[in-house]
């Protein structure tokens, strides 16, 4: 069984038991998240298709982990005119430990 959701403006496939690395969820370490955009799940060889989403199927997890990326480091030079510009971003990110899937 797995199912296949969208979050942050990305899609993972995902099955019970699995953990995932998705853009940052609201909410604290150890509490419940509910993904309603469910495109497509199988069961076996039953397969649903949504258009775009399934409407009876949620898929439950946890929130294990709020944490940043590596730092990444920006730096740009133009050369002969003394500008430089240095600049950094980490980007938050959720691992989430996925629960059920309920159709």
């Amino acid at each position: 069984m797995y199912a296949v959701i969208k979050t942050g403006g990305k899609q993972y496939k995902v099955q019970p038991g699995g953990v995932i690395e998705v853009e940052k969820l609201d909410g604290e370490e150890g509490a419940p998240v509910n993904f309603s955009e469910v495109l497509l799940f199988a069961d076996g060889d039953n397969l649903s298709l949504g258009t775009p989403v399934l409407a009876n199927v949620t898929v439950r997890g946890t929130i294990l982990k709020q944490a940043r990326e590596k730092k990444i480091l920006i730096f740009r030079f133009r050369r002969r005119k003394h500008s430089r510009k240095s600049q950094g971003h980490r980007q938050p990110y959720s691992v989430v430990k996925i629960d059920s899937i309920e159709a």
